[in-house]
């Protein structure tokens, strides 16, 4: 999916997601998590934008953002593209492109939606088995959600917005309807 400028304005919520090429897997270990996010970190301290909610899997990634200036939200994701395929490449001994397409993108214009979004997200480990329980991920903010773990990429005021007390998001996201 091409992305419009249109779409990325100032204020502009979006489900932002990629996936690997072929069966490759993104990311084999925490290092390779890390510096994802590392590259991500740098890229976010120079295009504003604000992180509802993550989640980095071995094979494909989701980010819902939004956008905090007039600079599109997708030369952020651009950027830590090339610059983690350079990475990916080098370490694995390969070439070429590491992701399926070009940015993948939904914009996001309900709060309903946006919340169903965080909880889709933050299960995403869960429904692929890779653990038993969201908390149990280290790659998502599912934990910044509940108020176990601080991080640079996540605004504690965002969730305070829609889950004053982090037990009602535990409990909605425990609650069985998704997406």
């Amino acid at each position: 999916m091409r992305c419009l400028n249109k779409e990325f304005v100032k204020g502009a919520i979006l489900h932002i997601y990629n996936h690997a090429i072929d069966n490759f897997m993104l990311f084999y270990d925490e290092e390779d998590y890390d510096h994802f996010l590392n590259i991500f970190k740098n890229k976010l301290e120079r295009i504003p934008a604000t992180i509802f909610a993550f989640c980095l899997m071995p094979n494909h990634y989701h980010f819902l953002i939004r956008q905090e200036s007039e600079i599109q939200i997708y030369r952020l994701f651009n950027h830590a593209y090339i610059s983690y395929a350079k990475y990916y490449n080098n370490r694995y001994n390969r070439k070429g492109h590491i992701f399926r397409s070009p940015l993948q993108h939904i914009y996001v214009s309900t709060k309903t939606y946006l919340i169903q979004l965080c909880k889709y997200i933050h299960l995403n480990p869960v429904y692929a088995n890779l653990v038993d329980k969201p908390e149990d991920w280290q790659y998502s903010n599912y934990l910044e959600w509940i108020n176990k773990r601080k991080s640079q990429f996540f605004k504690e005021n965002i969730h305070k917005i829609y889950f004053p007390d982090p037990q009602d998001y535990i409990n909605y996201v425990n609650s069985i309807s998704v997406i």
